[in-house]
C-alpha cells in the first residue's frame, strides 16, 4: 500500500505551490494513474513522494516513510525523465553499477535485459539508444531489486503504440502479483485504458479519486469506431436513422475513411451498414475523449469532428504480448521479493568502482593529467631557477594547483556530480543518498585515484625530463618522504574537496569550483592569518604527545607527525584542511535537514 499524505511543496513568494494538500493512495495490486495536464504538478509530486523536493507531507511505503526504510531501492522502483544514465556508460555496466547499489547479484542485470527484451543490446553505449530503447533500460533499472512499489513518470511518452501496449502489459504483470503500481500520463484515454484506478489533480489539487470504471463513464465518452470506403455514405445513413429514430447521435469524421460515431453501439451500427449494403471494415467499441474538435459532415442534427486516429491505436496497444521482446516467463516475480541480497561494507565499495570504471573517464582523465604535468614540466626545466619538488609536480608558482591535483579534484567533483545530473541512486532518499558507508566509499576510492595519479604524473616527468635533459635538471633527493607526504595529502584533499562539495553543491562543476577556491581565495586568508609569530610550536611536539598516550609508538612514528604537522602548518595545507572540515559539516547538516519532514 502506498499513502500519500498532505503533499505541499514549498512556495515561491506571491505564487501558489505546484502540489497544494494532495492526498491518494495506490493499492497493491492494482495500477494507478495519476492524471492531470502538463503543469498539474504530477512530478512534483512523485519527487515529494521521494523526498528529492523539499515540501510538506509524509508518504508511506507499507507503512513505512522512505528515509525509514533501510534499503529503499528494495522496496520502491522508480522512474524520473528522460535520461536513464551517462550516455557513455554501456547499457549492461549501468545495470551492474545499480545492482550494487541496490545489493542484488550482477546476474540480475542480464536478467532484467531478458525481460524488457533489450538482451542484444547489453553492449550498446546508453546515447546511442533511441527513446524506446532508453524507456526500457529505465524500466529494467527501476525493476532490479524486484521491487513492491514502482513509481514512474510519464512512461509512455513519445512511444509508439506497439511500445505503449508493452509497457502497460509489464506494468499489469507487476500489479498481477500484488505489487503498487503509479504511472503519471496526460492521456486521459491512456489512463482509463491501462489502469485500475485513477487519480485526476489540477493545479496540484485533487480533483478526483476514481475506479477506471467510474472515470470512463463520467469523464470520457464511449464510442463506435468504424473504417469503411463508403465514410460520407455511412454518415448520412446513420444521421437519417438517428433522425428517424430521435436519438442523440454523433459522428465524428476522423482522417482517412474512419468515423467514430458517438451515442450508438457496434450492433446497431453495424445493422445499419448491412441494411443500406455499406462495406464496413472495421467495427469496434472505444472510448473517445472529452470533447472534439470540428471538422463538418453534412448530416444534420448529427455533428461531426476532426480528431485523432484513435481506432488503430487502440488496435495497435491492444496486444502487448505481441510487442518485441515481451517475456511472459521473466516478470516480476512478487512483492517480497526472493532475489538474493548481496550485503556487507564492501557493497557501497564495489558500487563505486564500478561506477568510476564504467566510463573512460578515469582514462581520459589521467592522460590528459599527464600531457599536460609532462608539457609543464619541460617548460619549467627549460626556463631554469624551479626547485626540483615543484618540477616533477609541475607546479609553477603562477598557477594556483598542478595538474594531477587538478585531475583529483575533477574525479572527485563527478563522484557526487554525476549521480545528480544522472540520478542512479533516485530511490534512495534523493540522488545520493545520505549514508556514511556509501560517503567513505568515495572518499576512499578518490583518494586512490588521486594517489595514482600523482605517481604517475610524477613518473611522467621525472621520465621526460631524464630523457629530454639526460638527467640534467634531476638528483637524487636527500629527504623524500616530507615532499612525498605533502604530495600525497595535497592530492588527497584536492579529491576529498571535490567530493564533499558536489555532494553540498549538486553539481559536478561547483565541486570543482571548491577545489580551485581553496589556492585561490582560502589560502591568501590563512596568510594573513599565519603572518604573526606562532604561540605554539611545533618542536618538541611529539615527544610530548607521546608522554601523553599510554601506548608508546615507535620513535619512527615522529617523523610521520612532524611531517604531517608542517604540511598543515603550511598555507595550502592548513586551507585544505579548513575547506574539508567545513565542507564536511555542510555536508552533514545538509543531511541532517533532509531528513526534517512536516
Amino acid at each position: 500500500m502506498l499513502q500519500a499524505i498532505g503533499l505541499t511543496s514549498t512556495s515561491r513568494p506571491s505564487t501558489p505551490p505546484l502540489v497544494d494538500d494532495l492526498t491518494f493512495e495506490a493499492r497493491p495490486g492494482n495500477v494507478t494513474a495519476l492524471l492531470g495536464h502538463p503543469g498539474s504538478g504530477k512530478t512534483t509530486a512523485l519527487r515529494l513522494m521521494l523526498e528529492l523536493e523539499p515540501g510538506r507531507g509524509v508518504t508511506y511505503f507499507r507503512g513505512r516513510p522512505l528515509h525509514r526504510i533501510a534499503h529503499p531501492g528494495r522496496e520502491v522502483g522508480v522512474l524520473l525523465g528522460d535520461v536513464p544514465g551517462n550516455p557513455s556508460r554501456t547499457v549492461r555496466n549501468q545495470l551492474r553499477m545499480l545492482c550494487a547499489a541496490a545489493g542484488v547479484p550482477s546476474a540480475r542485470a542480464d536478467a532484467m535485459l531478458e525481460v524488457v527484451g533489450i538482451a542484444g543490446l547489453r553492449d550498446q553505449r546508453l546515447g546511442s539508444l533511441s527513446l524506446g530503447m532508453e524507456r526500457r533500460v529505465a524500466l529494467a533499472s527501476a525493476l532490479l531489486a524486484d521491487p513492491c512499489t514502482l513509481l514512474l513518470d510519464e512512461p509512455s511518452a513519445g512511444l509508439s503504440p506497439r511500445e505503449r501496449g508493452w509497457l502497460h502489459g509489464l506494468l499489469r504483470g507487476h500489479a498481477s502479483l500484488g505489487g503498487a503500481v503509479l504511472f503519471t500520463t496526460s492521456d486521459a484515454k491512456e489512463a482509463a485504458r491501462n489502469a485500475d484506478r485513477v487519480i485526476t489533480i489540477e493545479a496540484g489539487r485533487l480533483i478526483a479519486d476514481q475506479d477506471a470504471a467510474d472515470f470512463t463513464r463520467t469523464r470520457l465518452r464511449p464510442r463506435v469506431a468504424v473504417r469503411t470506403p463508403h465514410a460520407a455514405r455511412l454518415a448520412d445513413v446513420l444521421g437519417r436513422e438517428a433522425r428517424a429514430a430521435q436519438r442523440a447521435v454523433e459522428i465524428v469524421a476522423e482522417s482517412g475513411n474512419r468515423l467514430s460515431v458517438y451515442g450508438s453501439n457496434c450492433a446497431e451500427v453495424g445493422e445499419a451498414a448491412f441494411r443500406h449494403g455499406v462495406l464496413v471494415h472495421q467495427l469496434a467499441d472505444e472510448t473517445g475523449d472529452a470533447g472534439s474538435g470540428s471538422a463538418a459532415v453534412p448530416v444534420p442534427p448529427a455533428r461531426t469532428a476532426a480528431g485523432p486516429g484513435a481506432a488503430a491505436e487502440a488496435a495497435a496497444a491492444a496486444d502487448p504480448e505481441g510487442a518485441p521482446g515481451f517475456s511472459r516467463q521473466a516478470r516480476p516475480r512478487r512483492p517480497d521479493s526472493a532475489v538474493r541480497r548481496v550485503g556487507g561494507p564492501l557493497r557501497p565499495v564495489r558500487y563505486e568502482l564500478l561506477r568510476v570504471f564504467g566510463t573512460a573517464t578515469p582514462v581520459l582523465t589521467a592522460a590528459l593529467v599527464v600531457v599536460a604535468s609532462v608539457l609543464t614540466a619541460l617548460a619549467l626545466a627549460r626556463a631554469g631557477h624551479t626547485p626540483q619538488n615543484r618540477l616533477l609536480a609541475a607546479w609553477p608558482e603562477l598557477l594556483p594547483l598542478p595538474p594531477a591535483a587538478l585531475g583529483a579534484g575533477l574525479l572527485g567533483a563527478l563522484a557526487f556530480g554525476e549521480e545528480y545530473r544522472y540520478p542512479a541512486l533516485a530511490a534512495d532518499r534523493g540522488t545520493v543518498p545520505r549514508r556514511m558507508g556509501l560517503l567513505a566509499a568515495k572518499l576512499g576510492v578518490c583518494a586512490a585515484l588521486a594517489l595514482l595519479l600523482g605517481a604517475l604524473a610524477v613518473a611522467a616527468d621525472a621520465a621526460a625530463l631524464a630523457f629530454v635533459f639526460d638527467g640534467g635538471p634531476l638528483r637524487a633527493p636527500a629527504r623524500w618522504f616530507s615532499p612525498a607526504a605533502s604530495w600525497a595529502g595535497l592530492l588527497i584533499g584536492c579529491a576529498w574537496a571535490g567530493v564533499l562539495a558536489s555532494g553540498v553543491f549538486r553539481s559536478a562543476t561547483a565541486g570543482l569550483a571548491a577545489v580551485l577556491a581553496v589556492p585561490v581565495m582560502v589560502v591568501p586568508l590563512v596568510r594573513r592569518v599565519l603572518e604573526g609569530s606562532s604561540a605554539y610550536p611545533v618542536t618538541g611536539l611529539a615527544p610530548r604527545l607521546r608522554g601523553l598516550t599510554w601506548v608508546q609508538w615507535l620513535p619512527e612514528a615522529d617523523r610521520v607527525l612532524l611531517g604531517a604537522l608542517r604540511v598543515m602548518a603550511q598555507p595550502v595545507g592548513t586551507a585544505l584542511v579548513l575547506s574539508l572540515t567545513v565542507l564536511l559539516c555542510a555536508y552533514g547538516f545538509t543531511g541532517l535537514r533532509s531528513r526534517v519532514r512536516w
